[in-house]
């Protein structure tokens, strides 16, 4: 049942939060407003102009209201329901995204630097940095802080058992704390150093190190003095290619918007000290918040949780509650600005940041238009039915008979969409028989399909003719016969400079297709290909590994089925039992000082291969 206008009589004047609902009840949109009837209206209204309107409304069955006393009060509910409903067509910062930190246990004797990703608040035993709504931005800070700072990175356990340094010291890459190899004063002045420099201190860092390359220098340490000014050009050399801008040496943050359709896209650059030392850059498509809605949502979501805010947030335009969201940041104990300055360097800022995003929307554009391309020519080339946005490819895997597995992934519109792959036990009788697990999961898959109305625009199946008989027969038995299959193998016979060609086998046609070894559209199928490879093998890795491991536990002496099922629910898996401490496994009923040496036995022969 589709909403009308008219049902808005009834609803509130009063302020609140509305949730908009499709007819299975689902949460497509949550939105805030002083006068709920008055706010709800604009949509219907024909001067809204924002081009996702009318698909939202098009899809509205019903729309909730909750009542509030204040502003406050709404915009807090907002975002608490976005996060926890995760609405299609709000802005929303995804777990994987918004909680990427560089993280520094500086309460621990030997601290190390690490990526952490986590939900809701940290744990405070630790120094955080970021977060990053890029996870490669933080690994590429964390590779460059390990190629300047040599802290360990081997875990707790490694650093009280190991004897000798691991091959990181001979690199130079670690001080080697585990064998005493640097003191804990010069220890703890690298992890200061690194601090500083996450946060934005780079020039304290060359200072610091300058002050103990001369003190080195004076007392005769040569070597010390040489490795001290190696690490100073290193630093500097970084800082040389960092783009520098000064604005009175603050933390400021400035944020870039660009809508083009849609979507939206946009840009976060983060200054510290008044040097850029990141950007990272968001997409929210199908977004139906409008601009000051949308930054409003991100701020609260994004900053909400981050332990070390920025002095001043740059914004594109003033925010209409801007200044209850500068409260609220405020909270945490330092106190935020919201800025909008209309001229001068800080505007500057802003106009670099919406380059950025549009840029940003630039590269997204183009990297569509050539998938588009791609899937098109993939659709003439081999005279495909239908247009292949959604394909899947399958392959199976087994180790000599034993634990066969079978994995599907899925390409949505070019691109990998991993949260449709899937993964298969084979039960087929006969391990081996590659025809039979490839009948058996395409049945289950496909059976499954039609009903949740799911099926692929193209299936490729790792293989060569006989297999793509097979596909066909099995969607012929379910009577399907709306998706394309092909199946692409390695040619038999070799051909001239060592190459290897592929085989396209498809319906109808006897002779199978070779394309030229350059041909994107190859390239592209063997891309499809080794992903369900690599899926496959990783899963039926696992298994196999699973199962070894559930072997070994039931031979080791001393420790019998009671004493093993205590030690499963109380750690939960077998790999958490092998990674507990002796402490931890002493606390569990029955368990002797024995048979914790036994596990460590145990542990130490699978890590060696045995």
């Amino acid at each position: 049942m589709m909403f009308f206008p008219d049902h808005l009589k009834t609803y509130p004047k009063e302020p609140g939060v509305y949730l908009m609902k499709d007819s299975s009840g689902t949460i497509l949109y949550v939105g805030k407003a002083k006068d709920l009837r008055a706010r709800l209206k604009q949509y219907f209204a024909k001067s809204d102009s924002r081009p996702v309107i009318p698909h939202l409304l098009s899809q509205i069955s019903s729309i909730d209201t909750i009542v509030v006393l204040s502003e406050k009060e709404a915009l807090l509910l907002e975002n608490n329901l976005i996060k926890k409903h995760q609405p299609k067509y709000n802005a929303l910062l995804k777990d994987d995204k918004s909680f990427v930190t560089i993280s520094i246990n500086h309460k621990h004797p030997w601290p190390m630097v690490r990526i952490v990703r986590y939900k809701g608040k940290p744990p405070a035993n630790a120094l955080y940095f970021g977060p990053y709504t890029n996870g490669y931005a933080a690994k590429q800070t964390l590779e460059l802080l390990r190629r300047l700072f040599p802290l360990r990175q081997c875990s707790d356990r490694e650093l009280i058992n190991r004897s000798r340094p691991c091959i990181l010291y001979d690199l130079k890459k670690c001080v080697a704390p585990c064998v005493g190899k640097c003191s804990k004063e010069d220890y703890d002045g690298i992890v200061r150093q690194v601090i500083h420099f996450l946060k934005g201190n780079q020039d304290l860092v060359v200072k610091e190190l300058k002050e103990e390359m001369e003190r080195a220098s004076e007392a005769l340490a040569f070597e010390k003095a040489q490795a001290l000014l190696t690490l100073i050009q290193a630093i500097e050399s970084t800082l040389e290619v960092q783009s520098v801008e000064k604005v009175g040496a603050e933390d400021f943050d400035v944020i870039g918007l660009y809508r083009p359709y849609e979507e939206v896209f946009l840009s976060q650059m983060q200054y510290r000290s008044g040097k850029l030392i990141g950007t990272h850059d968001l997409i929210f498509p199908h977004n139906a918040q409008e601009d000051d809605e949308l930054l409003a949502s991100f701020l609260l979501q994004h900053y909400g949780e981050e332990k070390s805010l920025p002095k001043t947030i740059l914004l594109p335009f003033p925010l209409k509650e801007g200044d209850l969201i500068a409260s609220l940041l405020s909270e945490k104990g330092k106190k935020v600005s919201l800025l909008s300055p209309k001229k001068g360097e800080k505007r500057r800022f802003l106009e670099i940041a919406e380059k950025n995003a549009k840029a940003k929307f630039e590269r997204e554009r183009n990297h569509q238009d050539e998938k588009e391309h791609l899937l098109m020519t993939l659709e003439e080339t081999l005279a495909l039915v239908n247009y292949p946005n959604r394909i899947e490819c399958f392959d199976n895997s087994n180790l000599s008979g034993s634990e066969p597995v079978s994995a599907l992934v899925v390409f949505t519109a070019g691109q990998k969409d991993p949260k449709e792959y899937r993964k298969y036990k084979i039960h087929t009788p006969i391990a081996s028989d590659d025809y039979g697990a490839l009948r058996e999961v395409l049945t289950r898959r496909y059976k499954k399909a039609e009903m949740e109305g799911s099926l692929p625009d193209l299936l490729v199946i790792d293989g060569g003719k006989g297999h793509l008989n097979v596909a066909l027969e099995v969607l012929s038995f379910l009577n399907i016969t709306t998706v394309d299959v092909i199946a692409v193998a390695k040619e038999d016979h070799k051909h001239t400079k060592g190459m290897t060609l592929e085989e396209i086998h498809r319906k109808e046609v006897e002779e199978p297709l070779i394309l030229k070894g350059h041909s994107p559209i190859l390239l592209f199928l063997q891309q499809v290909r080794d992903e369900a490879h690599r899926f496959a093998l990783t899963f039926q890795r696992l298994r196999r590994g699973k199962k070894s491991l559930s072997s070994a536990l039931d031979t080791l002496p001393g420790i019998g089925p009671i004493k093993r099922k205590r030690l499963l629910v109380h750690f939960g898996s077998l790999e958490r039992i092998l990674a507990a401490s002796p402490e931890e496994l002493l606390k569990v009923k029955g368990i002797t000082k024995k048979d914790v040496e036994t596990l460590a036995s145990l542990k130490k022969s699978l890590r060696q291969g045995r």
